[in-house]
């Protein structure tokens, strides 16, 4: 485990994952606490990056819980596998005949095979999904609860006594105690507010769009190849944009993945025509295409009024 909040930075860091001080100092005193992380901001901002990273830096194995409207215990904690228990009743048919023998009456049968649920309500037949995977794990993991917003109020008031004790009761077993505290990542992209009662249980980051520093940092550590030149009139451009009115503003990953585009096409600044075209990389939405189109020429004119020699000066596609 993380000994100090730089070895924090420097392992998160190995997983070509930049933070600063104050993510590193909370992922610490979560992992040195075993406190869950309650990871809140807007999407695409690296925040189930975060749950993978910890895991791969410390070498421990990720298991992921997808929230979303409906989502209930059984797809979270454990279902019985129903096929395997027929299949098993059916191959001891004969043993079943030997129990029922001596029944005089439907009372006593059922009786009978009552005193036998032990044997068909066990872990053998049990299916355990990924909460009750991480608390059974024979070595410590990182949980990831995704979008934990996504849910309904029903299933986060269920998930505060599973985060409370780190145990669950089956009934037809009884309880199961966690072998190894997991490492809780949880989610959320404030689609809805969590209740009060989560929050206390873990402590609370908050992750927000990089400052232009840190994202140039990010696109020449993500996309090596990448010239000065345009990594620094992407990150421009990109800060504009995320203060229009867009239906879905670009993430970290669909930036990364248009400065990937027009590095492929041999682009190495915004004022290249092909620029327009790879706009499909970066939004999602034609409105948003439209408005990125002209924010695009509204950076391009104001570039051409500071530095007039500029536009005579083209990059083309080779």
């Amino acid at each position: 485990m993380f000994q100090s909040v730089d070895e924090v930075i420097a392992g998160l860091g190995t997983q070509k994952y930049l933070c600063n001080k104050n993510v590193a100092t909370v992922v610490y005193l979560g992992v040195s606490l075993q406190k869950p992380l309650l990871v809140e901001g807007p999407a695409g901002v690296g925040k189930t990056e975060l749950g993978k990273v910890l895991a791969d830096s410390l070498g421990l194995e990720l298991i992921r819980l997808q929230c979303y409207e409906g989502l209930d215990e059984a797809k979270a904690l454990y279902e019985w596998e129903y096929a395997k228990q027929l299949l098993y009743t059916q191959i001891l048919k004969d043993k079943m005949g030997e129990i029922l023998q001596g029944a005089k009456t439907l009372q006593e049968a059922v009786d009978q095979v009552a005193k036998q649920d032990g044997v068909f309500f066990s872990d053998k037949f049990l299916l355990p999904r990924p909460l009750l995977r991480a608390l059974l794990s024979e070595k410590p993991v990182v949980l990831l609860i995704d979008e934990i917003d996504k849910s309904d109020s029903e299933f986060e008031a269920f998930l505060l006594e599973v985060l409370s004790d780190f145990q669950i009761t089956v009934p037809e077993i009884g309880t199961l105690k966690a072998k190894h505290i997991p490492l809780v990542v949880l989610t959320s992209n404030n689609s809805r507010e969590v209740s009060d009662a989560l929050k206390r249980r873990c402590l609370h980051l908050f992750l927000d769009f990089p400052d232009p520093e840190r994202e140039k940092e990010i696109i020449k550590l993500k996309v090596p190849n990448v010239g000065d030149k345009l990594a620094d009139e992407v990150v421009r451009l990109l800060h504009r944009l995320r203060k229009l009115d867009l239906k879905k503003t670009p993430s970290i990953s669909e930036s990364l993945d248009w400065v990937r585009a027009l590095t492929l096409l041999n682009i190495k600044d915004l004022d290249n025509e092909l620029v327009e075209q790879t706009m499909a990389a970066l939004m999602k939405y034609e409105a948003d295409i439209r408005k990125a189109h002209q924010e695009l020429k509204s950076y391009l004119a104001e570039k051409q009024a500071r530095n007039p020699a500029a536009g005579d000066d083209k990059d083309h596609l080779h």
